[in-house]
């Protein structure tokens, strides 16, 4: 059987489903990710002295310790630390679904370089913006809301567009915890039939498509955020 008789036999289908379950962990593990930074940026910026320091440490912990170890870490060490707790208060252990746990592994690592673009972006404000609408009077949410998110976007989207292609890329590392994604669809799929060079050609061209459509998507909202502003050629 070739090989395009193999993707046309069910295999392609899988793939497909492989690529859509990436997308489904990536996107909800950015949102995750962005949630966090945005307490996390906001907490470095106006917490206390022990809330910086904790997330200096969660920070610093994250990016500097390997994706892969980082999930193997969390998957594992997560799911232990539940089902005891779960086992001291006279509960029976749980299995932990693989999605959200993907997505909460993901979300974790995604959340401290988050935190970072975001805080970055904040602090490249104009002082003199967030100053006058405090002068004004304007609550902390409406100040966030209509000067310190508008004015953050362009110096966040480039650092954010790099996230979601990092988190697209940092899915295939799930397939380790046994996640049916597509890396994992395609390991599979290239052990059963032997034709590993065209699974995994197939794999990177769909990564390579994710890629290219969501750098596409990034460069419209830029160019929204940016409205008004003068280009830079």
């Amino acid at each position: 059987m070739s090989g395009w008789e193999l993707l046309a036999s069910g295999w392609g289908v899988n793939l497909l489903v492989g690529a859509i379950s990436t997308l489904q962990i990536s996107a909800l593990a950015y949102l995750l990710g962005l949630v966090i930074g945005l307490f996390g940026a906001l907490g470095k910026l106006t917490g206390g002295k022990i809330t910086r320091r904790l997330l200096d440490g969660y920070t610093t912990i994250v990016r500097s310790v390997p994706e892969l170890l980082l999930i193997v870490i969390l998957y594992y060490t997560g799911t232990q630390a539940l089902n005891n707790l779960l086992v001291s208060i006279g509960y029976d252990p749980i299995r932990i679904n693989g999605f959200i746990a993907a997505v909460a592994v993901l979300g974790v690592v995604q959340g401290a370089y988050s935190t970072e673009v975001l805080r970055g972006a904040i602090q490249a404000i104009p002082i003199g913006q967030i100053e006058a609408a405090k002068a004004y009077g304007m609550p902390p949410l409406l100040l966030f809301r209509r000067i310190t998110l508008p004015a953050m976007l362009p110096y966040a989207i480039p650092g954010l567009s790099n996230l979601w292609l990092n988190a697209t890329k940092d899915s295939a590392l799930i397939s380790v915890v046994g996640y049916l994604e597509l890396t994992k669809i395609t390991q599979q799929a290239a052990g059963g039939t032997k034709w590993y060079f065209m699974f995994y050609t197939v794999a990177g061209a769909l990564y390579l498509l994710i890629s290219l459509v969501s750098l596409k998507a990034f460069g419209m909202l830029d160019n929204y955020v940016r409205r008004g502003q003068p280009k830079v050629r």
